[in-house]
């Protein structure tokens, strides 16, 4: 991974230092910049003032989407759950609960692997292999097809 970044850097390096060439048709070190004025910030809105045009409308949440604002810990109980919730908090809530079932999934085929391989050595100590089942049952159907065609031939 440090290499891929060694080289993503030197190549953005190699890029800056060929653009600044090309644009003044010179080699100098040094690029010079005029200086940004910063705008003075805009004075702070008081404290009471509503933001009503700029604040997305509540929606009402769905069955499933109370279990998930539950679920991912926003609210204790189902009558906590305001009638009207905002589309951010809901999406927030699916996000967690989405990433929640992520680690259940890692870890259930985490202990899956390890379950085959537990089983696999298992049967490893008793000297079965798939090549070894399949031969045996290779050599069952070879056994009924010779019977299936003796039989036959003993009834004629």
């Amino acid at each position: 991974m440090n290499f891929i970044k060694s080289r993503l850097s030197v190549g953005n390096l190699l890029g800056q230092k060929c653009r600044q060439i090309t644009q003044t048709w010179s080699c100098r070190e040094m690029c010079i910049k005029p200086q940004e004025i910063k705008a003075p910030p805009p004075p702070a809105a008081p404290a009471n003032a509503s933001n009503t045009g700029f604040k997305i409308p509540g929606i009402r949440p769905s069955d499933m989407d109370k279990k998930f604002l539950l679920w991912s810990g926003r609210f204790k109980t189902a009558d906590q759950i305001p009638e009207l919730v905002s589309f951010e908090m809901i999406d927030a809530a699916r996000n967690k609960v989405r990433v929640k079932a992520c680690y259940v999934m890692m870890a259930a085929t985490i202990g899956a692997c390890v379950v085959m391989v537990f089983m696999g050595k298992r049967a490893a100590r008793r000297h079965q292999s798939l090549t070894g089942m399949n031969m045996e049952k290779k050599a069952r159907w070879k056994e009924e097809l010779e019977k299936e065609r003796a039989t036959p031939e003993k009834a004629q």
